[in-house]
């Protein structure tokens, strides 16, 4: 509680998304609750929550590994609740082609400037173009003929096959052979640096708990999740959630930090800012 004995709200933001869903069950469900503390959920889309991180918005919020440098005066990362693909990430899809080469030249939508799809498109593509589209329009700009590729995120990296995409790209799996076997980070939760470490700990210490919860509880929040997927039966839906709330998701212990360490590298040639001081609570 505060100084004056009452309940705190903490504006926590993250995405209406299986996986946070998932995440934030045991929170958002009053099963685990933080005494003294309020949690007030915040859904909009990660390019949304990226923008309110710029600006310091929220106290706690799930943003993008690319817009962190963006905000590091702000915010610090928590340990728990990143997003990481352990091989696997978001995909760069077609039904005309079906190679790099090929893409020279052509229209390729990435999902928003600050997300790290994007970021990985111009590290691993350079001299491809790309344009910056919302996510879930991707898919029906390449059918229309208005996109001939698109790097696709959320439940479209399970998805895209089955509805005739071919895959050009995997990141997640380049990332694994370029790196020698770090996860590739995608998504973090951070939190405002002006709680202090105090409070920042015990939110990182709440997230934690809620994740727990959710794993031990799957009857009730595997479903719940599922009222946030996009097109996607359960069987799918229950296997996105387990791909990017795993142990790194937990705590992204030694080898995560060790693949947010190099993606800030690579970054940083990229007119990224530089991590002036890499801390996690």
């Amino acid at each position: 509680m505060d100084t004056a004995g009452q309940v705190r709200t903490i504006r926590v933001g993250h995405s209406p998304d299986p996986d946070d869903a998932f995440m934030f069950y045991g929170l958002s469900s009053g099963k685990v609750r933080l005494p003294g503390i309020k949690i007030e959920h915040m859904l909009e889309d990660i390019q949304s929550l990226n923008a309110r991180a710029m600006k310091g918005e929220l106290e706690v919020t799930a943003i993008s590994v690319h817009a962190y440098p963006f905000v590091q005066d702000k915010y610090w990362i928590m340990r728990t609740g990143a997003s990481m693909g352990d091989g696997y990430g978001p995909v760069l899809i077609s039904k005309k082609y079906r190679t790099l080469d090929e893409l020279r030249g052509k229209t390729v939508g990435t999902p928003g400037p600050l997300t790290t799809a994007t970021l990985l498109f111009r590290m691993f593509t350079s001299g491809i173009e790309h344009i910056d589209r919302p996510f879930d329009r991707l898919m029906p700009l390449i059918d229309d003929g208005r996109l001939d590729a698109g790097v696709v995120i959320h439940e479209g990296q399970i998805t895209y096959a089955e509805q005739g995409y071919n895959k050009i790209l995997d990141f997640g799996e380049l990332w694994r052979t370029e790196t020698d076997g770090l996860p590739l980070p995608l998504g973090l939760d951070v939190v405002r640096k002006d709680l202090g470490e105090k409070l920042a700990g015990e939110l990182s210490t709440g997230l934690r708990e809620s994740i727990d919860y959710g794993y031990k509880h799957q009857e009730q929040s595997i479903p719940y999740a599922l009222e946030w997927g996009r097109g996607i039966d359960a069987v799918k839906g229950e296997t996105f959630v387990k791909m990017y709330v795993n142990d790194l998701t937990i705590d992204m212990g030694e080898r995560g930090e060790a693949g947010l360490k190099e993606l800030f590298r690579r970054a940083s040639g990229l007119n990224v800012p530089p991590i002036a001081d890499f801390r996690l609570v």
